[in-house]
């Protein structure tokens, strides 16, 4: 009765798979089963199929298993948001506050949320009023609770650990963290890398050409071998040979070699790593070379403003000087003012600076007639300033951006020469971060301070000395405050005051030079160019441009660089998997099709040696899960301590109970 239903259910699957034009695992198997129970031996057809299902089951759970992050990501979506009734931001008394229920996909961008303890934030949102502690281990991978403040933005999915908040939208459903993680993840796993795809392809062929060679083994092995077409008490038939054959030579383990590439993808998802598919971690492992933008990727990207020093163009007294600090007190608030409001709305560090250090000051009254930006350059505007005594409206025509950009616009060599030489005998020296604005051909330099993230150095080294990767720098900064920060941070290698096409060239002529790959990190929108040009592109995700998001390869959630050589290492061992697997794969084809065409083995047995294969090829591949190491050396030792570890505790247990033993 058992080998009725098993053989109904492999029927069906076949005729499917026949009837759709296939000839796959289930289609063997199925012939397999029919030819042995038309031979007299349904034991053994019903054995094969139950062996074969229970490996199919087992496959199926190791699939799952590398869905298993992105299943958790799922759990955490609220299916409802408590939205409030707020009029005019004028929240009532908390102890009274009126909500309704509203589906998380209809919450609109400015709703007010109530977010209680242990409940998650439905999307992307700031604190409008409260604080808490929250979590966002299971996005990002980071560990640490997080203490948030009014003005702080949380992303969606966050976890509310204790205290009550209160939260304004900020980003739709589709649009928060926790949705774009889900969809780029499932979106990867289904962008299979090319290997992949050819092993699709590779398999549905050889599946055929098995077939074609079992049915030549059948009926010409009694011409060439002697053999009995159907078996006997004394030899196996070449029937059954071929049918050793056809289940032996299948292609199912090498159909599996390439699920390390969705378990992959599953672990870079739990440590808050995005990629838009397994190609990226193809791309990854062949790249040689990585290069770094400055401003906000090595560096905090927070910038200080430290001091404005008009250089050039100003007057002392009624007479002109070239070089002189500004003799009219006015002259810098003026500058100040029209920085500010260029820069009102940026999100460019230099800008976010000058707007800050502008707040609550007694600024003149400026405002922006016309505007025009060069990206990677700088800014031009016309503007108009209130005097202050008479009132009246002066026009103002400005240029804010990098010295060459502002000297772009003189209308002399000389002139040029003397703002160069300007800049370079100023006050403050070359050490900080500065922007030139000139407004009606007053040159005033604005000193900005730069500081390393933390943790930079580590991440630079352990590139260099353990993923053995040509590291350098490529930003638009000037050469004082480049080599500053690389010198900080251990990266020998640095190329400055570079526009966005100078980048793209660099890259380019990098990824020439070295051969193999480049990896470019940045995240400003400057960096566009040279991240779609790189083999791979990573972002910081959360302060990156639109544009860099759409072009780069992986995201990172987390906002600094920690998880960049996770990703490399994790990329390296993904693909020494898959090569394995494959081998794998191929070795177990081989030692089991030979023996069954030669009838050394029984046809369970046959089945038994080609699913233990495909479930081998499972275990290495969900070793794809575990933290990646930079060498086998490093996989050995770790194996080792491991291994050393569970003795131990297992020797203590032992200990622990037979002291228990004699007291009692």
């Amino acid at each position: 009765m058992r080998t009725l239903v098993l053989t109904v259910s492999a029927s069906l699957d076949a005729l499917t798979d026949i009837f759709g034009g296939k000839v796959n695992i289930h289609v063997l198997m199925a012939l397999a089963a029919f030819a042995s129970v038309f031979m007299g031996n349904p034991l053994e057809g019903g054995l094969l199929l139950a062996m074969f299902n229970l490996a199919h089951i087992a496959e199926e759970y190791f699939t799952s298993r590398s869905m298993v992050d992105v299943k958790e990501l799922k759990e955490n979506y609220p299916d409802f948001a408590l939205v409030l009734d707020i009029a005019n931001d004028n929240l009532p008394n908390t102890s009274d506050l009126a909500y309704q229920r509203v589906p998380v996909h209809d919450v609109e961008v400015g709703s007010y949320l109530f977010v209680g303890a242990g409940e998650s934030v439905p999307v992307d949102c700031e604190v409008f009023q409260g604080n808490a502690t929250i979590t966002v281990e299971h996005l990002t991978g980071e560990v640490k609770p997080l203490e948030t403040e009014v003005g702080d933005r949380i992303p969606g999915g966050a976890r509310n650990l204790d205290g009550r908040m209160i939260v304004k939208a900020t980003k739709t459903w589709k649009e928060s963290t926790l949705s774009r993680i889900v969809q780029l993840t499932e979106e990867a796993q289904l962008n299979k890398p090319k290997l992949q795809r050819w092993l699709d392809e590779f398999g549905e062929r050889y599946s055929k050409v098995v077939v074609v060679l079992s049915v030549a083994i059948a009926v010409i092995g009694p011409f060439l071998f002697k053999w009995p077409f159907i078996s006997t008490s004394a030899c196996r038939g070449s029937v059954y040979r071929a049918l050793g054959l056809m289940v032996a030579a299948s292609p199912c383990a090498l159909a599996v070699a390439p699920l390390a590439y969705a378990t992959a993808i599953s672990s870079c998802a739990r440590k808050g790593i995005l990629l838009k598919g397994g190609h990226a971690l193809d791309a990854l492992a062949s790249c040689h070379t990585i290069a770094f933008d400055k401003t906000g990727t090595l560096t905090t990207g927070g910038l200080v403003f430290k001091a404005i020093e008009p250089i050039y163009g100003h007057f002392v007294g009624n007479n002109r000087s070239n070089f002189a600090s500004c003799c009219i007190p006015n002259c810098e608030k003026e500058a100040l003012a029209v920085a500010a409001a260029m820069e009102k709305g940026t999100t460019h560090p230099i800008g976010r600076a000058v707007v800050d250090h502008s707040v609550g000051k007694d600024l003149p009254s400026v405002s922006v007639e016309r505007f025009e930006y060069f990206p990677g350059r700088g800014l031009v505007a016309t503007l108009n300033s209130i005097e202050s005594g008479t009132g009246g409206v002066k026009l103002l025509k400005a240029s804010l951006g990098s010295v060459d950009f502002i000297t772009s616009f003189c209308k002399s060599e000389d002139e040029s020469k003397k703002i160069k030489d300007a800049v370079n005998a100023s006050s403050y020296g070359s050490e900080f971060v500065h922007a030139a604005l000139s407004v009606n051909e007053k040159v005033t330099l604005i000193h900005l301070e730069d500081r390393p993230r933390s943790g930079v150095p580590d991440v630079i080294a352990e590139l260099r000395d353990q993923a053995k990767l040509r590291v350098m720098m490529l930003t638009g900064d000037h050469k004082s405050s480049a080599w500053r920060v690389a010198n900080a941070v251990g990266i020998q290698e640095v190329y400055c005051s570079l526009k966005p096409e100078d980048k793209l060239s660099h890259v380019k002529d990098a990824s020439r030079d070295m051969g193999g790959g480049l990896i470019m990190v940045g995240e400003g929108i400057n960096d566009a160019p040279a991240l779609a040009a790189a083999t791979v592109g990573i972002v910081l995700a959360r302060r990156a441009s639109a544009t860099a998001i759409a072009v780069a390869d992986v995201l990172l959630l987390r906002d600094n660089i920690s998880c960049v050589p996770f990703c490399i290492a994790k990329a390296r061992q993904t693909t020494s998997l898959v090569k394995q697997s494959v081998a794998l794969a191929l070795s177990c084809i081989f030692l089991a099709s030979l023996p069954s065409v030669l009838g050394f083995l029984p046809l369970w047995l046959t089945v038994l040696l080609h699913e233990g294969g495909t479930l081998l090829v499972c275990l290495n591949s969900i070793r794809a899960l575990n933290d990646p190491t930079w060498s086998w050396r490093q996989d050995l030792l770790h194996l080792i301590n491991e291994f050393k570890s569970r003795l131990l505790f297992l020797s203590r247990r032992n200990t622990s109970s037979i002291q228990a033993a004699a007291t009692q």
